[in-house]
């Protein structure tokens, strides 16, 4: 079998599977456990999938800028923003990562909620000028405007001064093995101090991300202590679960 054909098999079962396996495709492909981590090697260097211990996952599927995005997957937003507000009460501090699910669950607050948000997000902080009871802080720095969200130093010095009871992450990519992870570095590194500066936090993930992997890391999975999902996404939850982590 050809090098090409080769790719092009491991990438319809990537597509299939979720995930391939080196001796999986050993066997499949009649080649060396060497041939199949070369292969995936190329395959990752142009950026078609992420290897991990044993094989390789998919990137996830984050093509579009924020406005785009906003009306994908737009039902699983609304409902996963729903369960997520079970999780606020008055006179709490929260941070709201920048994403469309965030964005959703703002939308969502109760015109009597009081509380105190403090966000990256120009789209979350425009909404809730408009609300009475919230209190907002936009993080200053550098303003990417595919997503719409602030970052770079000012953003983590404004992070690093804040005890928030909890931060509602927006995630890119979300893994057992991997933790969780996007493809930005600047931004990244503004996720990890958020959940570092956060009592309790909240992962708000369709299920798409989830089995996902982006280059770089925002923490690991056990880090997080709720992830809340769509329908397809509890049929995903066992892995999460076994490693002591609420799914909702």
């Amino acid at each position: 079998m050809l090098k090409e054909e080769r790719f092009e098999y491991i990438l319809r079962k990537l597509q299939a599977d979720h995930k391939v396996l080196h001796t999986e495709l050993s066997n499949d492909l009649n080649v060396s456990e060497d041939t199949v981590r070369r292969d995936l090697e190329a395959l990752a260097a142009s950026g078609l999938l992420t290897k991990v211990r044993g094989g390789a996952i998919p990137h996830s599927p984050n093509p579009f800028n924020f406005t785009e995005r906003i009306a994908i997957h737009e039902d699983d937003k609304r409902a996963i923003a729903a369960k997520a507000l079970s999780f606020l009460h008055n006179g709490q501090t929260i941070i709201m990562d920048g994403g469309t699910t965030t964005y959703a669950l703002a939308k969502l607050f109760p015109p009597a909620l009081q509380l105190t948000v403090v966000t990256p997000s120009i789209p979350i902080a425009m909404l809730l000028m408009e609300h009475r009871g919230v209190d907002v802080i936009l993080t200053g720095g550098r303003i990417f405007k595919s997503s719409q969200v602030t970052a770079g130093i000012e953003t983590i010095r404004m992070l690093e001064k804040l005890r928030a009871d909890i931060c509602f992450m927006g995630v890119c990519s979300l893994h057992t093995e991997v933790g969780v992870t996007g493809p930005h570095l600047d931004e990244v590194t503004v996720k990890n101090v958020m959940v570092q500066s956060a009592s309790k936090v909240i992962a708000l993930v369709t299920s798409e991300k989830m089995g996902t992997a982006e280059p770089y890391k925002v923490c690991g999975i056990r880090e997080m202590d709720t992830i809340i999902t769509d329908e397809k996404g509890l049929a995903m939850a066992g892995p999460y679960r076994e490693l002591g982590i609420n799914v909702i």
